[in-house]
């Protein structure tokens, strides 16, 4: 009897593949782009990392930039995701000062040990050429504006220093946890120290004396542990 032919992938079967390599591009890319920056990041590196040749990205990708972009643009996305996520979980009851200490784990967690993304996002937002910068000064603008709502609720509630210019204040504080990005290496330190660190630092350095020593809420982790990075790319 003759041997029937091996059956043809359906479209479906060959549209996922097709997105699971455009995946595997994006994941290799934040990789790269978290470690070697936008000035060092080659199509050959990102190529090597995603076990495939280097024109093999093209098909995928026009252009380095637009790989960079679209890698960019992820990192600062899943991170205003993740952050709503995590904010819309806590009660409602919740003190905006414990809301800001919720904030602030999000925030360095996800830029320190889950996601790739956000930490070439983060790592590389001053270098990019302005061609490649819209879509992530954007999504950026977006997130900042969680932290300006975070901010402004705490001192509409009398918890914050009537001292403070709420603008420099909030600015300073994306500045220090984003920097994290530079200087935190887990071989020196616990991530838990960092973040309980940052959360005194920030809870005694714009709230009241009142408000700083009262209770910054239940100190748990608002991430499950997480050791490896994310691979999620955006769809």
């Amino acid at each position: 009897m003759a041997k029937k032919p091996a059956s043809k992938p359906s479209s479906d079967d060959m549209g996922s593949k097709s997105a699971r390599t455009r995946e595997r591009i994006l994941n290799s890319a934040a990789h790269v782009l978290s470690r070697k920056g936008y000035a060092g990041t080659r199509m050959t590196d990102v190529a090597e990392q995603a076990e495939l040749q280097a024109p093999a990205i093209y098909y995928y990708f026009p252009s380095r930039e637009d790989l960079i972009e679209e890698v960019m643009w992820t990192g600062i996305a899943h991170m205003r995701e993740h952050m709503s996520e995590v904010l819309s979980a806590l009660p409602e009851d919740i003190d905006p000062l414990a809301r800001i200490n919720a904030a602030i784990e999000a925030h360095l967690r996800y830029e320190l040990e889950i996601s790739d993304y956000t930490t070439a996002s983060i790592r590389n937002a001053g270098q990019l050429p302005e061609a490649i910068r819209v879509r992530h000064d954007a999504e950026s603008s977006a997130y900042i504006d969680v932290w300006r709502e975070l901010i402004q609720t705490a001192a509409n509630a009398g918890l914050l220093r009537t001292d403070l210019d709420l603008r420099a204040a909030r600015m300073m504080i994306l500045g220090a946890l984003n920097w994290a990005a530079e200087w935190w290496n887990p071989r020196r330190g616990s991530l838990d120290v960092v973040v309980r660190t940052a959360q005194s630092m920030v809870r005694h350095g714009i709230g009241t004396t009142a408000a700083a020593e009262e209770p910054a809420g239940p100190q748990r982790s608002l991430n499950p542990a997480r050791k490896q990075r994310s691979t999620t790319a955006a769809s």
